[in-house]
């Protein structure tokens, strides 16, 4: 093969393999050579999550908020035992494939509750809906939208999430182990919420869709 061919397809593999290696369907599937685990595995190929696992669901949120939480992963600002390794292993390149590729999946439908009248229920319906202005506090869908679909680029969805995952990050906001909001928004809210309240809270938006509109 002669040498200006060989220069040529040399360029080309360099090219493909930078390619493959920040497209966010490979990385979701398959992971990257550097030791981040498929995306998949977790949250699911579809990014629908896994709430028996608290694992939370992916498809259909934001680009700019996923790829802020994995650089926030990556340099600490956010903890989390799992993530922080994994996002440490992407480039730049590749967070924002990802975020990307997970950005542009269809939300899956919201799980209804079996209990999606019952009073504890009904109580987080009430506090996404209204807030609770006796304590200063907004109501969920005052920033996350109407029907808590998300408002880009920092309110993420919030229905349809896992209820054990929605008060973990309620917890930790409250306890300063969670501190990436912005103006911490979200920990001076949290800090509203009693016990009861966020459970209250998560029951309802884990079974709540994006369709569901408020009253």
């Amino acid at each position: 093969m002669p040498l200006r061919n060989l220069v040529a397809l040399m360029g080309m593999t360099i090219v493909l393999s930078a390619q493959a290696a920040t497209d966010g369907a490979t990385l979701v599937k398959q992971g990257n050579t550097r030791g981040a685990p498929a995306c998949a595995t977790c949250h699911g190929a579809n990014g629908a999550g896994l709430a028996g696992a608290n694992f939370v669901r992916l498809a259909g949120l934001g680009h700019e908020y996923l790829a802020k939480q994995l650089r926030d992963f990556k340099s600490g600002a956010r903890e989390n035992p799992t993530m922080q390794p994994i996002a440490s292993a992407l480039t730049d390149e590749e967070i924002n494939a990802s975020a990307e590729y997970f950005s542009k999946l269809a939300k899956p439908a919201g799980v209804t509750e079996k209990n999606a009248h019952d009073t504890l229920t009904q109580r987080g319906a009430a506090l996404a809906r209204n807030g609770n202005w006796a304590k200063e506090m907004p109501a969920c869908f005052q920033c996350h939208g109407a029907a808590g679909q998300g408002v880009p680029p920092n309110f993420p969805a919030i229905t349809g999430q896992p209820a054990e995952y929605i008060v973990a990050q309620i917890n930790a906001w409250r306890i300063g182990t969670r501190h990436n909001d912005p103006i911490k928004l979200m920990a001076t809210i949290s800090s509203k919420l009693s016990e009861d309240d966020a459970k209250a809270v998560a029951a309802y938006l884990a079974g709540a869709t994006a369709k569901d509109k408020a009253p």
